[in-house]
């Protein structure tokens, strides 16, 4: 289930991000560059997070 919520996130707020971007900028939007980009990031997340090592916990 986290990865279907890291993933609608990671759609929103590239899109979101894309939006204000392009509009700054006077091009057009583009929901296909959008969500290639917001593919690309959650699936950097997922191998970011299955990289990074867990911490030990100590058992008292």
């Amino acid at each position: 289930m986290s990865y279907i919520w890291a993933f609608i996130w990671a759609f929103l707020l590239i899109h979101m991000t894309t939006y204000v971007v392009s509009s700054m900028n006077g091009v057009a939007y583009e929901f296909g560059t959008a969500t290639i980009i917001a593919v690309a990031t959650t699936i950097a997340l997922y191998i970011i997070g299955a990289v990074i090592p867990k911490p030990h916990v100590e058992q008292h």
